[in-house]
């Protein structure tokens, strides 16, 4: 049990550290997953039929046009957004990262700015994805995932805690 212990509070080790985010990163993403999925399919409806996941639980999709798939897109990727960054926040200061280079105050404003920036870009890329390349939203989804890990991870590292 010593060597658990040890794992969770090393902070120091590059390796060590990188997986510890990537274990935290994929908690934060089931999180945001399950949120904009869930929104998606039965808050605001942004998938169309045929998209990956509607036909992976069997949904029976009505289509909508485009300008509600994208407005629904981004109203489910905000409100995956929210739940996730605050688990990723939680669990980043817990396992991954030494906090104190800033006021707390600070330091979750700075996360939650370099989260929204990745956010928009990776958001934006989605948009586009689904509007000039007739993308599925649940595709579009998964690229924006991949674009906000490499952000985050880069301006959590070197901008908000100690490295």
């Amino acid at each position: 049990m010593d060597i658990v212990k040890k794992i969770l509070q090393e902070k120091d080790h590059p390796i060590l550290q990188f997986a510890k985010y990537m274990i935290c990163g994929g908690l934060a993403f089931a999180v945001d997953y399950l949120v904009f999925n869930f929104s998606a399919i039965r808050l605001f409806p942004a998938l169309q039929p045929g998209d990956f996941i509607a036909e992976f639980l069997n949904l029976n999709l009505v289509p909508i046009d485009e300008y509600l798939q994208i407005r629904n897109y981004w109203i489910c990727m905000s409100l995956g957004f929210v739940f996730s960054n605050v688990v990723a926040y939680v669990t980043n200061v817990l396992f991954v990262f030494k906090g104190g280079k800033h006021k707390i105050y600070h330091e979750v404003a700075l996360f939650f700015g370099v989260s929204l920036v990745a956010f928009l870009l990776s958001t934006i890329t989605g948009h586009l994805l689904i509007h000039f390349m007739d993308a599925q939203t649940s595709v579009s989804k998964i690229v924006a995932i991949v674009f906000a890990v490499l952000i985050n991870y880069s301006g959590r590292k070197f901008f908000i805690f100690h490295g």
